[in-house]
């Protein structure tokens, strides 16, 4: 082990409990795609590191500030963040070390759905947030606005099909994401949606289960908040790979859906296949250009 990283590790834990912590063990966890994701094991027991280079904490600035919005609802669960941090010359975000267990079953899926239409009636009064964040790797701009239309427009999915043409990513894709952005707010003539606090990038893998006294509870991590329409947090529980089915049904009845979903479900979806394809390459292009095709043609009828 890096007698560097080490040693910081263990100033940053000792930081944060006050105790002569040792480290033990340190060991790469899943999530890594992004960050460099570790279970840290000392004598006091575990905690979970995340590192990235040194020049973007405010990568973790903002998820810690997300932590900290998403934790104020008490329907859910996320890691309490510990500390912000340098180790071995790298940012460093120290979290609570929670076991997790997947969101599968009924009885999981339909208070994963209750818990999270309780996390959509936190409201704000515009759409936006008070500070900028991100999604994955790539900037995410919420300078609050008074219309929801406008805003995902231009700081959703104008600001990603900017980042793809810079990527090589021209023709057909731009041609039919101007065609979007000029008429997505058919999709609002009558729908006006109540500012509510999202995840902002709610697939399977930043959604999880703790167990405790008061049995399963959903537990959120890796956010990128924001207020805006809750059915932008729904349309990507289904993009990739999608939650248990009591989960929608739980959810719907708690809070129904209005019944232009289904038809606004693509626009959503198309800001994070666009992330993808600026965050992964080619291998999302297809995919992003299908999606453009129909949603453009929906919006010419």
């Amino acid at each position: 082990m890096n007698p560097t990283l080490r040693g910081d590790i263990e100033t940053l834990v000792r930081s944060v409990t006050g105790t002569g912590f040792r480290l033990r063990d340190l060991s790469p966890v899943s999530g890594g795609d992004i960050n460099a994701c570790l279970r840290v094991t000392g004598n006091d027991g575990d905690y979970f590191l995340k590192l990235r280079p040194a020049a973007e904490q405010d990568v973790f600035a903002a998820e810690a500030d997300g932590l900290s919005a998403l934790g104020q609802c008490p329907a859910i669960r996320v890691p309490r963040v510990l500390t912000l941090g340098q180790a071995a010359d790298q940012a460093a975000l120290l979290l609570e070390w929670l076991d997790l267990r997947p969101l599968t079953g009924d009885e999981t899926g339909r208070r994963a759905g209750a818990a999270l239409a309780e996390l959509h009636r936190q409201e704000g009064t515009r759409y936006g947030w008070s500070r900028d964040n991100y999604i994955g790797h790539s900037p995410q701009a919420n300078t609050p606005q008074d219309s929801w239309a406008r805003f995902f427009v231009q700081r959703r999915l104008q600001p990603q099909l900017t980042l793809a043409a810079s990527q090589g990513h021209r023709g057909r894709l731009q041609q039919l994401g101007e065609q979007i952005a000029e008429r997505a707010s058919a999709l609002f003539l009558e729908y006006r949606p109540r500012p509510s606090l999202l995840h902002g990038d709610l697939w399977s893998g930043n959604a999880a289960i703790t167990d405790g006294p008061d049995g399963p509870r959903l537990t959120l991590f890796d956010p990128a908040v924001h207020y805006g329409d809750r059915e932008a947090d729904l349309a990507m529980t289904e993009l990739f790979g999608g939650f248990p089915l009591p989960f929608y049904a739980a959810y719907r009845k708690a809070w129904p859906l209005d019944e232009g979903y289904e038809r606004r479900k693509p626009l959503y979806s198309l800001y994070h296949v666009l992330n993808h394809l600026n965050t992964f390459g080619r291998s999302y292009l297809a995919q992003a250009e299908r999606m453009a095709e129909r949603l453009a043609m929906d919006l010419s009828h």
